[in-house]
Order: structure tokens, then sequence, then C-alpha cells
């Protein structure tokens, strides 16, 4: 029975601290962002046009430079992300992003280091990269983690 009103008590606490998460600064600063990036059209002609150029690129990557349009279209993906990221509204959206990911990040450390420091936890947005593999082996494999 203690065990089962310790998990209410760490359940209604991480409850608390998904709310304070869902009530700060750094989240209302992200959703406001969000909102001006999806109201503003010139933005979303920019992701759109990024995000078709991407499915081209997709395309060209199965052939490598041996697609005959491959040198013409990762110029064509480049210019694309240069204009979208150029934007104002997208700029301060991925600043917000970046800032919200950071303090999830330090939560996740506080909270693992709390427990022990062998715990791994997630650093920089480790959790959305495609560069380590997660392996959890502390880099013995020779990945990134």
């Amino acid at each position: 029975m203690i065990a089962t009103l310790e998990y209410v008590d760490i359940l209604d606490k991480s409850e608390q601290l998904g709310k304070m998460v869902m009530n700060s600064d750094v989240m209302e600063a992200y959703q406001k962002t969000r909102v001006e990036l999806d109201e503003n059209k010139e933005a979303q002609k920019l992701i759109k046009a990024f995000s078709d150029m991407k499915d081209q690129y997709d395309d060209v990557q199965r052939f490598g430079r041996y697609h005959p349009d491959y040198y013409n279209i990762m110029k064509n993906v480049r210019s694309a992300k240069r204009d979208m990221d150029m934007n104002d509204n997208v700029a301060a959206f991925k600043i917000a992003e970046r800032n919200l990911q950071k303090l999830l990040d330090e939560i996740s450390q506080f909270v693992a280091n709390s427990v022990s420091v062998q715990i791994k936890s997630p650093k920089d947005g480790a959790a959305l990269n495609d560069s380590s593999c997660g392996c959890g082996s502390g880099g013995a494999c020779g990945c990134a983690s």
C-alpha cells in the first residue's frame, strides 16, 4: 500500500511540475510565437516552399549526385531554407522553441540527477537529434551520446 501511495504522490508532483511548465514565461513565449507563425501568410508560404523542395531533395537522395537535377535541387533546397530561416516569425519561433527545449532538458537533468548521477538525460535537445544512437553506453560504442 505504501508503494501505491508513493506512486500517487510522484504522479501528483509530476502533474504540478507539468502545470508549472505550461504556465511559465518560456511556454507563453513559445505559444505566442507559434500563433504568430501560424497566422503569418508569408512565413507559411516560405515553409510550404521549403517543404515542397525538401520532398524533391528526398527523391534526389535516393540516387545521390547521379540524379540529373542533383546540383540544381541541392542549391534550391539551401536557398529555400535560407529564405525560410530569414523570416522574422520563423526565427522568433525557432528561438522560442530552443528556449523551451532548454527548459525541458534542464528539468530532465535535475530529475535524473536527483535520482543518481549515473542516470542519462537529454541535453541540448539530444532526444530530438538523429546524431546520437541513444544506446546508453556513455559513448563506449563510439556514438555521440
